[in-house]
């Protein structure tokens, strides 16, 4: 039987942006822009961190990253066209005290309320509960912007393989 090689992120970074224009299309792409993550085909993943998956800023992993590459990642984002409200998306990360368990990451977006910007770190750390384990660290990540035109807030967790 032919051994596969599992799929597992070695690194992980952490991006933000707004986007802001006359349609929601090009409003997304103005905010991945913004995040910095516009020249990759994005795949949305589920919550898992790896066990040993390495945190590193954004210009360490983009440097790891090619155009045109799929990338995997956890993101949150939320679109709006209705003007004046305040919307936020945020990333949060939980990692566990035990080296050997993977760790939780969760998204959160919608419209800004008090509290809003920790919560997605809540969510992680809860999650990681589920199994048992407490967190040695949380990380976390907002994009939070007032609605004109329509405006696209992303945040998002990237993985590298």
């Amino acid at each position: 039987m032919e051994r596969r090689t599992p799929l597992i992120p070695k690194k992980v970074f952490f991006v933000s942006g707004v986007g802001r224009h006359e349609d929601r299309l090009i409003s997304f792409e103005l905010a991945l822009r913004d995040a910095g993550i516009e020249r990759f085909n994005l795949v949305p993943v589920s919550s898992i961190l790896p066990p040993g998956c390495e945190i590193v800023d954004k210009e360490e992993g983009l440097k790891k990253l090619f155009p045109g590459e799929i990338v995997f990642c956890v993101m949150a984002r939320i679109t709006s066209c209705d003007e004046g409200k305040e919307i936020f998306a945020s990333i949060g990360a939980a990692v566990p005290d035990d080296r050997n368990a993977n760790g939780y990451i969760a998204e959160h977006s919608g419209e800004w309320y008090d509290g809003a910007e920790g919560y997605a770190k809540v969510l992680a750390e809860e999650m990681l509960k589920t199994q048992g384990n407490k967190a040695a660290k949380t990380y976390g990540i907002t994009a939070k912007g007032r609605v004109e035109k329509c405006t696209t807030a992303v945040a998002a967790a990237v993985f590298v393989i």
